[in-house]
This record gives structure tokens, C-alpha cells and sequence, in this order.
């Protein structure tokens, strides 16, 4: 089973997923994407889980109530203001060992998007773990109780804006030195407005 959390299995199923947070071109804490690498926030987020972590948080969401993979997605997220959010390339691959451990059941139609609730077996293996359990999410929450959820929505689709239109215009082809100059300037403009704002 996964009670020990730094199994071998734990690593083939989490090892990615670490390495997923927030980043972009505007670094970890307010950037928008995931984020493979570098330094920063986002770095030290995407290394936030121990392995076999994800899957009591999982099984934790899923006892609050039946959830689907993207809802589970969608509430790791909201638990870190939006620094961080795992990939459906870890989540669904660790719903599907719960389910094959016995601890969640798909609920409904066989569709691909499964609704999961969580079995006898399942809650008595989060009491059994409650210690462990509690203070993943605690860890969770002093994550984001110390840096913070990040820019409002309007600034943070505001950034993704900016950066849609640095990534469209650089597309079109080379820059000649006069563009260059035009584009750092409005950049370099608009970094000082922010900052004096």
C-alpha cells in the first residue's frame, strides 16, 4: 500500500509532478502555465509534495466530497491561491492507483470524465492516516498563508495579455533595431508606471 511515502512507487507516479507550479514569463509566483525548471517561487512550489503526498490529498478532496479529476485539479489549486496546480499527467494517473487499491470508486456512467467517491476501505485508511493527512494540507495552507495568492485576476490576465502579444509580435519574424528600441521602451515604460503606481 502507500501508507510508506517514500516508496519506490511513489516515485514513478509523482516524479513529474513535483516539478509542476506556476511559472511563466513573469516567474513562479505570478507567471501563468506550468513551470519545468528554473529558479524562484515557482521552483520551490513544484518541489512542494513528498512523494506519495499527492495521492492522501487526493484521497483527503475526494472524502469531502465525489469529485472528478479536472474538480480535483481545480481545488489543489484554489488551496494554493492559484501558486500552484498539479498536471492531469500526474492527477490521473494516481486517481487510477487509488482506484486500483481500493480506496476510491467511479461513480455514475462510464464516461471518461469519472466521478470518484471514496470507499470504506478508503476512509478507514485516511482515519488510520489522519496525522499525515492533516498536516500535508497544513503545509498547504502555511504556503499560502505566507506567500500570498498572488495579483487579482484582472492582473494576472492582464500579464497573460502582455505576454500573448510580446509572443504574437516576435512570431511575425525579426525585430529591426528600431523596433527593438520601440518595444523596451514601452516595456521599460510601462515597468516604471507599475512600480511607481
Amino acid at each position: 500500500m502507500f501508507g510508506h511515502r517514500h516508496g519506490h512507487n511513489d516515485r514513478g507516479h509523482e516524479h513529474d509532478g513535483r516539478r509542476h507550479a506556476r511559472g511563466g514569463m513573469f516567474g513562479g509566483r505570478f507567471g501563468h502555465g506550468h513551470h519545468h525548471g528554473g529558479g524562484g517561487l515557482g521552483h520551490r512550489l513544484g518541489r512542494f509534495f513528498d512523494h506519495g503526498d499527492l495521492r492522501y490529498v487526493l484521497l483527503g478532496l475526494i472524502a469531502e466530497s465525489p469529485r472528478h479529476g479536472y474538480e480535483l485539479i481545480k481545488a489543489i489549486e484554489e488551496k494554493f491561491g492559484g501558486l500552484y496546480s498539479p498536471s492531469p499527467g500526474v492527477v490521473y494517473p494516481t486517481l487510477t492507483l487509488l482506484e486500483e487499491l481500493g480506496y476510491i470508486r467511479p461513480q455514475g456512467d462510464d464516461s471518461a470524465r469519472k466521478q470518484f467517491a471514496v470507499t470504506q476501505e478508503g476512509s478507514e485508511f485516511l482515519a488510520a492516516n489522519r496525522a499525515v493527512v492533516d498536516q500535508i494540507f497544513a503545509r498547504m495552507a502555511e504556503v499560502t498563508r505566507t506567500v500570498g495568492g498572488g495579483p487579482a485576476p484582472e492582473i494576472r490576465r492582464a500579464m497573460q495579455n502582455l505576454e500573448a502579444a510580446l509572443a504574437i509580435r516576435l512570431g511575425r519574424g525579426p525585430l529591426s533595431p528600431g523596433e527593438v528600441s520601440a518595444v523596451t521602451a514601452i516595456l521599460d515604460r510601462t515597468a516604471g508606471e507599475i512600480e511607481r503606481s
